[in-house]
């Protein structure tokens, strides 16, 4: 029989949610060690944690590691926004983080357990969301931006220069989490995507009665505004919209950026 306390029965109830026979054969079936009975609870489908898998976690929190040469973004979401404001769940992140900027994205699963006990003990739906690490360009520079709410990031971005400085790859990351761009340069955009919306561009003009010979230049016309709200090159800097990022860019240029917003 193995050696464990009404203390220890209770104290799993409280992690697991379960009822107090359910507590004890665990304990039992784990010679009373109280996290493989948490983990045995939920391989059979009885602790709450389970029953909470399918709940919508739109909630969350987003945090960027730093380390030598390297910034990563970690999202880890919630149910609601009292537990992702929670210190817990927000130092939480913050590690992971910083463990993905110096060891890698797939170092996340080194805290693996962590999570899932976060998950009983804060009684919610949390999971893993984006994983990103970004390195800087041998010859350029990496810098991130995040945008804090309520003590915790909720959009964050980090972008590498090539032939840039910090402070350059900073100043396009503060625009980027505004402009939210989804690619660098429009030969990034899909043709089929591109081909698609010039398309219904012409039927929007000929409904609206243009003149055939006009179409092309209206055409083009607006599918450079359609550009604008989509690549980062052609967006009129946040911070002075009389230049574009190409033109803050000059010579050099973005080779990569990542975005991750709570929410989307």
């Amino acid at each position: 029989m193995s050696e464990f306390t009404a203390k220890d029965v209770q104290k799993l109830r409280q992690l697991s949610g379960v009822g107090m026979l359910d507590a004890k054969r665990a304990l039992d079936e784990n010679a009373g060690d109280m996290d493989k009975a948490v983990t045995w609870l939920r391989e059979q489908g009885l602790s709450s944690t389970a029953k909470r898998a399918d709940r919508e976690a739109s909630e969350g929190a987003v945090a960027i590691g730093n380390a030598e040469g390297a910034i990563s973004i970690v999202q880890l979401r919630s149910e609601t926004d009292f537990v992702a404001k929670s210190v817990e769940f927000v130092t939480f992140v913050s590690e992971l983080a910083d463990l993905v900027a110096a060891k890698g994205v797939e170092a996340v699963a080194e805290r693996a357990d962590d999570l899932d006990t976060m998950k009983i003990t804060l009684k919610e739906n949390i999971s893993l969301g984006s994983v990103v690490r970004i390195e800087a360009p041998s010859d350029g520079a990496v810098d991130s931006y995040l945008h804090l709410q309520a003590g915790r990031g909720v959009n964050a971005v980090v972008v590498a220069v090539a032939g840039g400085t910090k402070e350059m790859a900073h100043d396009i990351a503060a625009h980027i989490a505004f402009a939210r761009p989804l690619y660098i340069n429009r030969e990034d955009v899909p043709e089929a995507e591109v081909a698609a919306e010039r398309a219904t561009i012409e039927k929007i003009a000929l409904n609206e009665g243009k003149p055939e010979a006009s179409l092309p230049k209206v055409v083009e016309g607006r599918l450079n505004g359609w550009y604008k709200e989509r690549v980062l090159v052609d967006q009129p800097f946040v911070k002075d919209e009389k230049q574009t990022i190409q033109k803050l860019l000059g010579d050099a240029r973005v080779t990569e950026f990542a975005q991750v917003v709570v929410g989307d």
